[in-house]
């Protein structure tokens, strides 16, 4: 039943205008000790397909939690959260963790890559878990190593990489198995500029190739510049929301 959910949602048709994700009055609260802490507080949050998205504020803020709620690690309290226009927010947790499987993607300031594992046996790992037959992985792989220009660093280890190489090999991680979203925190934190510039460059350049949407929490104003559009929270609530810009 779960396998039959989570296929159903992945595979579900997408009305044309259905953002890659939304978030309706999304509100969370934790608790610390006797003490709860409102972390959101009706957040409306639209995100077009292909569109990449910059999460600012302080600490605190919120940024993390919308994250984990987009990413369907954490569920919300109240509001609804819809991928390409189905509702995920209440889903149980074995078929939230089949839906992101298949259709989201994570990047991480630390890159989070397997250092026994090849880049090429990184980038195929979401798709092995998913269940892709092997030439299908084989045949995804190499397309998106070629795109992010790692092809001929395919057998080698994170470990012979620079961290430039490594994000890009996260990036073809996150991509390779066609999400409707990637949710990245923090991505370009840990490269200098030039290297954050082409990583950047790279996001854009591929989010708008496969059609997904990078929601993206940053204090980084290079990666700030480059987005499509800011939102920007203070206290759980989105306080500024720069709207739509042209691509750069």
């Amino acid at each position: 039943m779960k396998r039959d959910l989570a296929d159903a949602l992945a595979a579900a048709p997408v009305p044309e205008l259905a953002p890659a994700l939304q978030l309706r009055g999304v509100r969370k609260t934790y608790r610390l000790g006797t003490h709860e802490v409102p972390a959101l507080q009706g957040v409306d949050l639209a995100l077009a397909r292909g569109e990449m998205l910059a999460l600012t504020g302080p600490s605190g803020s919120g940024k993390s939690t919308i994250l984990h709620i987009a990413g369907l690690i954490d569920r919300p309290d109240v509001g609804d959260v819809l991928l390409r226009g189905q509702p995920v927010g209440k889903l149980d947790e074995a078929a939230a963790t089949l839906l992101r499987r298949e259709s989201i993607g994570f990047v991480f300031q630390s890159f989070n890559l397997v250092p026994v594992m090849t880049v090429a046996e990184n980038v195929d790992y979401p798709l092995f878990l998913a269940g892709v037959p092997f030439a299908e992985r084989r045949a995804r792989v190499a397309d998106m190593l070629a795109a992010v220009g790692l092809a001929a660093h395919a057998a080698h280890r994170p470990d012979a990489l620079s961290g430039g190489q490594r994000q890009r090999v996260a990036i073809a991680r996150a991509l390779v198995k066609r999400p409707a979203l990637v949710i990245a925190d923090e991505p370009t934190a840990s490269l200098d500029s030039h290297t954050a510039d082409q990583v950047l460059e790279l996001m854009r350049e591929q989010g708008h190739a496969h059609g997904a949407a990078f929601l993206v929490a940053t204090h980084d104003a290079r990666l700030v510049g480059r987005c499509d559009r800011t939102v920007s929270l203070r206290d759980g609530r989105i306080e500024t929301d720069h709207g739509d810009r042209s691509p750069r």
